[in-house]
């Protein structure tokens, strides 16, 4: 598997890229997945997800991809009735934020190590506990020929 785009999250007003993919939980619970659009191997879940936490709730805030007929996906294609956000209410799990340089770059998933993780530990939607990890390693040197 190639390593994955990352979904994007808004958190404390910052701009962040997210190893975890929170939409496939509400998938595989049973709801409806349309059918996406396949546009490049580093996006086997065929869109991107833009998220956000506010007053430690999570809420899908946009989609990035195309259904199979060309039509642009939004919140509401798959939410109706929730054209600009939706509060994720069926997500409990970890949410895995990388933080900082890039120390090991594994060509797979969202197997590569930064510096740190943030971790967001969620249950239906509402975020519980922040933990940060420290991880070991010499950065990656930017000049390196990396395949992204």
């Amino acid at each position: 598997m190639t390593a994955q785009i990352q979904e994007k999250i808004i958190y404390q007003g910052e701009n962040l890229k997210m190893s975890t993919e929170p939409l496939e939980d509400y998938f595989s619970k049973g709801g409806n997945r349309p059918e996406f659009k396949r546009s490049h191997t580093a996006l086997w879940r065929r869109y991107i997800g833009s998220w956000e936490i506010v007053d430690d709730r999570l809420y899908l805030t946009d989609l990035g991809g195309w259904l199979e007929d060309g039509t642009k996906v939004v919140v509401a294609t798959i939410f109706p009735g929730f054209p600009d956000k939706v509060f994720a209410q069926w997500y409990s799990g970890t949410l895995h934020i990388p933080q900082g340089k890039l120390l090991k770059y594994v060509h797979m998933g969202y197997g590569s190590t930064y510096e740190r993780d943030l971790l967001l530990e969620v249950v239906s939607g509402v975020v519980v506990a922040t933990t940060v990890r420290c991880n070991e390693g010499e950065a990656i040197d930017e000049d390196d020929d990396l395949p992204f």
